[in-house]
C-alpha cells in the first residue's frame, strides 16, 4: 500500500509538471530526482542523474536514430510524393476507389524511408489532398486515409519509435524492424479494403475511371520511384540478410537519400542545411527525453514500484488477452493527452515487467506497442496526424477526427489480429535469428 501511495505521489507530480508546461524530458528527471529523495532511502540522486544519462546517452544502438531521422528529412525536401502519385496513380483505375489507394501505397513507401509518422502524413498530404479535390474524390474519406495512412511511417521499418522502444526495452533493433514488415502490409492491406468497400457502398461520390495509358506510358510514369525502391530494397534486404547493422543501414540510408536528392536536382546547399538542422532539432528533443525516461526508470527500479505492479497483476490472474486489452484501452487514453515516443518512454519501465510476467515476447509486445501509438497518432485531442491534416485542409479538428474513425477503429481490429495470431508478428525475426 506505501508503494501505491508513492507511485500515486509521483505520477501527481509528474501530471503536475507536464500540465504546467515543462518540457517532457524535464519533468521526468525531476520526478525521478523526487523518487530517488523521498522513496529511495537517500541514494545520492545527482551521482545516478550524471551516471543513468551518459550510460544511457552514449549507445551505439542510438547512433540509428539522428541517421533515420536525417535520411527523412533529406528525401522530404526532395519531389518523392509528386512522383509517388504519378507513379502509383495509373496502375490503380480498376480498383474500387481508384486514385484513394495512392495514399495507403505513398505513405507505406515514403514511410520506409521516413520513420516519422507526422513527416510521412505531411508529405504525402501536400500533393494527394489537391490532386484527389481536383479529380472529385470525397474529401472526407481523403482525409481519414491520409491520417490513417501516415501511421504507417512509424510502422513500416525503419522506425523512429521502432528504435527508441528498443533501446528502453533492451531488444534488438534489427529484430523489431524486421518484425514490423508483415504488420505494416497487414495495416496497408485494411485500410485498402476499406477503401475499396466504402468506394463500392458509394459509387456516386467515386469519380469515374480516367483515361487508360498505355504499358509503356504507365512505366514511364513509374521511372522516377525506381531510385527510390532500390533504396528501400537495398536497407531492407541489408537487415534480413544481415548484411549490415541497423546503424549501418541508417549511414547507407542518408548517402542513398542524398543520391536521390542530388539526382533530383534538389541538393542546395540550403535544402542540405535544414535538413542537417531539422534532423538536430528532432534528435535533440527525443534524446532529452530519453535521458528524463531512463532517469526516471532507475529511479523506479530503486523504489521498487515496477516489480510490485508486476506482482499485483500477477496476482490479478488475468489471462494474456485481458492484460492486452487493457493495455490497449491505456494506451488509448494516454494518446489522446501524450505523443508516441512520450507514452513509450513514460510506460516502458513499468509496463515490460507486465508483460514479461504474462509471458509474452518483447519483440512482439514492441509491434503491439508501435500499433497502439498508431492509434494516438489519430486521437484527439492530440493526434499529431490529425494536427497536420488540419493545418493543411483548412477543416475544423472534429471534421478531420470523424473522418479519421474508421481508421482508427481498423487500427484496433490489427492489434486483434496479431493478438490472436502472434506469428504474423515474429516469423521474419525467427527466420533470420532461428536461435
Amino acid at each position: 500500500m506505501e508503494l501505491l501511495s508513492i507511485a500515486a505521489l509521483l505520477l501527481g507530480f509528474l501530471a503536475l509538471l507536464l500540465a504546467g508546461g515543462v518540457w517532457i524530458g524535464v519533468a521526468l528527471m525531476a520526478t525521478g530526482w523526487a523518487g530517488m529523495q523521498f522513496a529511495a532511502g537517500g541514494i545520492p540522486a545527482g551521482s545516478v542523474l550524471a551516471t543513468t544519462v551518459w550510460g544511457n546517452s552514449a549507445s551505439w544502438s542510438l547512433a540509428a536514430l539522428p541517421l533515420f531521422i536525417w535520411m527523412g528529412e533529406i528525401l522530404y525536401r526532395t519531389r518523392l510524393s509528386e512522383e509517388m502519385f504519378r507513379g502509383f496513380a495509373p496502375w490503380l483505375n480498376w480498383l474500387p476507389g481508384r486514385l484513394m489507394h495512392v495514399n495507403v501505397l505513398a505513405c507505406g513507401v515514403f514511410g520506409s524511408v521516413s520513420g516519422s509518422s507526422a513527416a510521412t502524413c505531411a508529405t504525402v498530404a501536400k500533393i494527394a489532398l489537391p490532386e484527389l479535390k481536383k479529380r472529385g474524390y470525397d474529401e472526407n474519406l481523403s482525409l481519414g486515409s491520409l491520417a490513417g495512412a501516415g501511421t504507417l511511417g512509424i510502422l513500416i521499418p525503419p522506425s523512429i519509435t521502432m528504435v527508441v522502444y528498443a533501446v528502453q526495452a533492451n531488444v534488438s533493433i534489427i529484430q523489431v524492424f524486421l518484425a514490423g514488415f508483415l504488420p505494416g502490409l497487414l495495416v496497408m492491406v485494411l485500410y485498402s479494403g476499406y477503401i475499396a468497400i466504402w468506394s463500392l457502398a458509394h459509387p456516386d461520390r467515386t469519380p469515374p475511371a480516367e483515361p487508360s495509358m498505355s504499358f509503356r506510358k504507365r512505366i514511364s510514369e513509374s521511372l522516377n520511384l525506381i531510385p527510390c525502391l532500390l533504396l528501400i530494397a537495398f536497407v531492407f534486404l541489408s537487415l534480413l540478410m544481415g548484411w549490415a547493422t541497423a546503424t549501418e543501414c541508417a549511414a547507407w540510408g542518408v548517402l542513398g537519400s542524398l543520391a536521390i536528392a542530388w539526382w533530383q536536382g534538389a541538393l542546395s546547399w540550403e535544402a542540405f542545411w535544414a535538413s542537417v538542422m531539422g534532423a538536430t532539432r528532432v534528435n535533440c528533443m527525443i534524446l532529452l527525453i530519453l535521458a528524463g525516461a531512463s532517469y526516471m526508470g532507475t529511479s523506479m527500479a530503486y523504489t521498487g514500484i515496477p516489480l510490485a505492479l508486476a506482482n499485483w497483476v500477477n496476482d490479478l490472474q488475468l489471462s494474456p488477452y485481458a492484460l492486452i486489452a487493457a493495455l490497449t484501452v491505456m494506451y488509448i487514453v494516454l494518446g489522446t493527452a501524450l505523443d508516441g515516443i512520450s507514452m513509450i518512454v513514460l510506460t516502458t519501465a513499468i509496463v515490460i515487467p507486465m508483460v514479461k510476467q504474462a509471458g509474452f515476447d518483447l519483440i512482439w509486445f514492441g509491434i503491439f506497442l508501435v500499433l497502439v501509438v498508431e492509434m494516438a497518432e489519430v486521437s484527439p485531442p492530440v493526434g499529431f496526424n490529425l494536427f497536420v491534416l488540419q493545418t493543411m485542409s483548412g477543416k475544423d479538428s472534429n471534421t478531420v477526427a470523424k473522418a479519421a474513425l474508421p481508421f482508427f477503429f481498423l487500427l484496433v481490429l490489427a492489434v486483434a489480429i496479431i493478438a490472436v495470431f502472434p506469428d504474423i508478428v515474429m516469423v521474419l525475426p525467427r527466420m533470420a535469428f532461428p536461435g
